[in-house]
């Protein structure tokens, strides 16, 4: 146990699991892998979610439909995601049924058989995923910038993998996959509901306890080199959509808070970001304008992105450079500083309502920390953060001399 709001515990074999009481009728209940899509090598390309989707198609004693309907009968939900470094299975239920969702997440993550015909027919569903992204320019870009930032590295491949390399998985790839790199240590079971925190534990136990330790012992291919990019591409769309941005803080850096206020300053989702006032409310530019700053493990990206008309783009361009600039050399004054820091502390805050967000921001949290930061220190953190902190990181990650560039014109 430890002295925070959560409470939290280890089975012998290396998971952890993490708790936060709350009192609904409605739980959460996921398991948060540290493996995915820059885990796989150049030939297993699209593996991590393939594995994703295929953990639902039939264990050793449940059919695709019975793994479906164990908690849609009560009227749970059952999902699942794949990033470049997580894999979660989660599920939603009424309180009542926490046994029932327990054994099955434990049964689908450690008990799946992944049968030919059922992978075949995953393996068409994905290939629609993949074309239906390809007809989204303004989400297909962003893989794209990651492709040129980290060119060459396995952080740089998209999630979804390419329908070449899906139709050349099988049973044999996807367990090979899982013992290389699903370790017990690197697990966490994160609940948020109204239960008895000794009981939990007892249900888990029960169906996660007996599963054999596996440490990982290998590190990940670090991302070290980089070198500022920029791309044009002819395509076929009524907008020019442009992604432009910079390597930035990775999850240990003590800079890293300070990077979530500059990018929430900066674009983030409230309606008065400086670019959505810059380009949108005063300019009529952009329909839509965002700044968006991901952490990993080893490194981190800030990005961009934002579509306008082709007459528009070198002037809407100008203007995101013109607000960087403003950003690296004149320091936000006291009453600045203090409502950037209100503003993302009301949507940490508001973010927190949504109990299934809490369960898998607290799963991944002490995933990658072994710690939760309460609520009240995670503000703390916000409210120490200066105005020379707030410029000196712009003028790291927003130097112009810095930043990559792809645009679909």
């Amino acid at each position: 146990m430890v002295d925070t709001d959560f409470l939290t515990y280890t089975l012998k074999n290396g998971i952890r699991v993490i708790h936060q009481f709350a009192d609904s009728p409605v739980a959460h209940l996921g398991i948060l892998i540290n493996t995915g899509s820059r885990d796989e090598t150049e030939m297993e390309h699209g593996l991590a979610h393939f594995i994703e989707h295929s953990v639902f198609k039939g264990t050793k004693k449940r059919k695709a439909f019975h793994v479906l309907s164990r908690i849609e009968d009560v009227g749970g939900e059952l999902n699942a995601y794949t990033t470049k470094e997580e894999t979660t299975l989660y599920s939603t239920f009424l309180t009542e049924f926490y046994e029932r969702a327990a054994e099955l997440l434990a049964d689908i993550l450690f008990n799946s058989t992944y049968p030919e015909k059922e992978l075949n027919r995953e393996k068409e569903v994905i290939a629609e995923e993949i074309n239906s992204y390809k007809d989204s320019p303004s989400e297909l870009i962003f893989d794209e910038f990651e492709e040129l930032v980290f060119d060459g590295h396995p952080i740089a491949r998209n999630i979804l993998g390419t329908t070449e390399n899906i139709n050349k998985f099988n049973r044999k790839t996807i367990l090979q996959f899982i013992e290389n790199n699903y370790y017990t240590n690197q697990m966490v079971i994160s609940s948020v509901g109204k239960i008895d925190f000794e009981k939990l534990i007892k249900i888990v136990e029960k169906y996660f306890g007996e599963v054999e330790e596996k440490k990982r012992e290998n590190k990940r291919e670090r991302f070290e080199l980089y070198a500022p990019v920029e791309r044009f591409l002819e395509k076929d769309t009524f907008q020019t959509h442009c992604v432009v941005g910079n390597i930035a803080f990775d999850i240990t850096h003590p800079k890293r808070n300070v990077m979530v206020l500059l990018n929430n300053l900066l674009g983030g989702q409230s309606m008065n970001s400086r670019l959505n006032l810059a380009l949108r409310e005063r300019k009529g530019m952009a329909y839509n304008i965002e700044s968006n700053y991901t952490a990993y493990s080893d490194t981190g990206l800030f990005n961009v992105y934002f579509g306008t008309d082709k007459e528009n783009f070198e002037k809407a361009y100008k203007l995101v450079l013109k607000e960087f600039k403003l950003l690296r050399d004149k320091k936000l004054g006291a009453v600045q500083l203090s409502k950037a820091k209100k503003q993302l502390v009301g949507q940490i805050a508001i973010s927190t309502e949504s109990r299934e967000d809490l369960m898998l921001t607290i799963g991944k949290s002490y995933l990658l920390y072994n710690k939760v930061d309460p609520l009240r220190v995670i503000f703390d953190k916000i409210e120490s953060i200066t105005a020379e902190e707030l410029m000196e990181v712009a003028n790291v990650v927003l130097d112009e001399k810095g930043l990559s560039r792809f645009v679909y014109q």
